[in-house]
């Protein structure tokens, strides 16, 4: 749960369908920490059952606009071409670093369903957002576990991979999520207000304009 539209959208949608939720958030020496305060918000509008922030320093591994200040996040990139290519926001090997940790926890708990915010649709053009990524960490998951090899496997479950940007908002809104409470940009102002120049942020303002609706950050 990064605290952005996506995951709180998903965190939504699962609520719906009966389940509650041990939230899992990662600072993994980002940019920024708005986007962890903002998960902090979310996890206790959703009363969720725990909210873990797991520390993982992936500037170490760097590559990524997002994990190296000395790189710069793209800005004013035209819509229609985010996507073409895999951005240098993208965080080397993040989802399955991501998932792999939720996975251990979920395993521990003796839980078995992993819900992520992925997207295939209107999403940066991130290879760890695909269909078929997903449905290879699910069968590495249930090969590479205790739970798995015993028949007590685990389902990675994606509810927004086939969405539009305007179709997770108006399910958001039929839920009844507060979007003022969520953070997307990449790359922040000084006051905390997103840029309107990166990519998180032409998709997401792009998405409550075809909603027919206001984002509430803006």
């Amino acid at each position: 749960m990064s605290g952005g539209l996506d995951s709180a959208t998903t965190l939504a949608m699962g609520k719906e369908k009966g389940f509650e939720f041990y939230a899992l958030s990662f600072n993994y020496h980002q940019r920024h920490a708005i986007e962890l305060e903002a998960s902090k918000r979310v996890a206790t509008y959703f009363n969720v059952l725990n909210h873990k922030v797991f520390d993982i320093d992936l500037e170490q591994i760097g590559g990524s606009a997002l994990t190296d200040k000395n790189i710069d996040v793209p800005e004013n990139t035209e819509l229609a071409g985010i996507g073409d290519d895999i951005p240098i926001t993208y965080v080397p090997a993040r989802n399955t670093i991501f998932l792999s940790i939720a996975l251990g926890w979920a395993e521990s708990l003796g839980l078995h369903d992993i819900f992520i915010g992925a997207n295939a649709v209107d999403y940066s053009g991130y290879p760890d957002c695909r269909p078929e990524y997903i449905q290879a960490f699910e069968d590495m998951a249930n090969l590479a576990t205790k739970a798995g090899v015993e028949g007590n496997g685990f389902q990675i479950h994606t509810p927004l991979i086939s969405l539009t940007k305007s179709e997770i908002i108006k399910e958001g809104m039929r839920l009844g999520v507060d979007y003022g409470l969520t953070h997307s940009c990449y790359n922040p102002l000084e006051n905390g207000k997103p840029c309107r120049k990166c990519d998180s942020c032409i998709l997401r303002e792009a998405g409550f304009i075809e909603a027919g609706s206001t984002d509430p950050l803006l």
